[in-house]
C-alpha cells in the first residue's frame, strides 16, 4: 500500500482546466488499477493532493437542480462566472478567489475501502484545522460538509464537499471559504439547502484577510495524520 501523497498547488486556475487534469490523473490511476487485476501484477498506485483557486465559477453535480442557480448566462457573464454541470455528487457549488480548494486524488486501497469515511475524515481535516483559529466547527447531519452553530437559525456553512470515486479511486474534493466574496453565494441557493447561510474564515475571525498559505498548511498538517499518509511535495 503506497500512502505517499504527491502535492501541488497549482495557484489560480481555470474550472475547466484543472477538472481535465483531475480526469488526466485519475485515468492514470485507474489503468494501473485494470491492468493489475487484468495481468495480476502488483504495480503501486499514485496518491495526488491538488490545491487551487479558481476564478469566479459555478458547478452542478450529477443529482444537482439548474434551479438552484437563480440567474441566468447574461449576468453569470457580467459578474465574470462561468457554469459547468460536472461529474461529481451533490448539488450546486461555488468557487473563487479567497477560497481554498482542495483535490484529493487517491487509490482508497492505499488507505481504506469506505467512502463514507473518506468524506468523513475531510471534514475532520477542516474541522480542526479550524478550531486552530479558535473557530468551533461540526458536522450537520444528513449535509456533507462542515458547518458553524448547527442546529441554530444562525447555522452556516464555511466548507462544501462532493466528491466521485470509481474502482476505490476518488477525485473532486472540498473548498473551504478563507477570504471568500461571500456576495457571490447570492447567486444560488448553495448545495441546493434553502434558508442556510454561507461564511468564510475571516468573517468569523473579524479579519480583512486570512493567510491562505498558513491555512493550507494546517490542513495538510491534520490531513496526514488523519489519513496516516506522507505528503511529497
Amino acid at each position: 500500500m503506497n500512502k505517499n501523497v504527491v502535492l501541488q498547488d497549482l495557484g489560480l486556475r481555470d474550472y475547466k482546466e484543472t477538472w481535465d487534469f483531475q480526469e488526466e490523473l485519475f485515468q492514470e490511476t485507474l489503468a494501473i488499477k485494470i491492468k493489475n487485476r487484468r495481468e495480476e501484477t502488483q504495480v503501486s498506485t499514485p496518491n495526488h493532493f491538488l490545491f487551487v483557486e479558481h476564478p469566479h465559477v459555478y458547478t452542478l453535480g450529477k443529482s444537482g437542480d439548474i434551479g438552484n442557480l437563480l440567474v441566468d448566462e447574461k449576468v453569470l457573464a457580467e459578474k465574470g462566472a462561468k457554469f459547468y454541470k460536472i461529474n461529481r455528487g451533490g448539488d450546486i457549488t461555488y468557487h473563487g478567489p479567497g477560497q481554498i480548494v482542495g483535490y484529493p486524488i487517491l487509490d482508497l486501497d492505499n488507505f481504506f475501502t469506505d467512502i463514507h469515511k473518506y468524506l468523513r475524515l475531510l471534514e475532520e481535516m477542516v474541522i480542526l484545522t479550524l478550531a486552530e483559529y479558535g473557530v468551533k466547527a461540526e458536522r450537520s447531519k444528513g449535509e456533507t460538509g462542515v458547518w458553524l452553530d448547527v442546529g441554530t437559525p444562525f447555522a452556516r456553512k464555511i466548507c462544501a464537499m462532493g466528491v466521485r470515486a470509481s474502482r476505490w479511486v476518488t477525485m473532486h474534493g472540498f473548498a473551504l471559504n478563507v477570504n471568500a466574496d461571500l456576495g457571490y453565494f447570492d447567486l444560488m441557493i448553495p448545495c441546493g439547502i434553502k434558508g442556510k447561510a454561507v461564511t468564510s474564515l475571516n468573517v468569523e475571525l473579524g479579519k480583512k484577510e486570512v493567510d491562505m498559505d498558513e491555512v493550507k498548511q494546517k490542513l495538510l498538517k491534520h490531513f496526514s495524520q488523519l489519513f496516516e499518509a506522507e505528503i511529497i511535495n
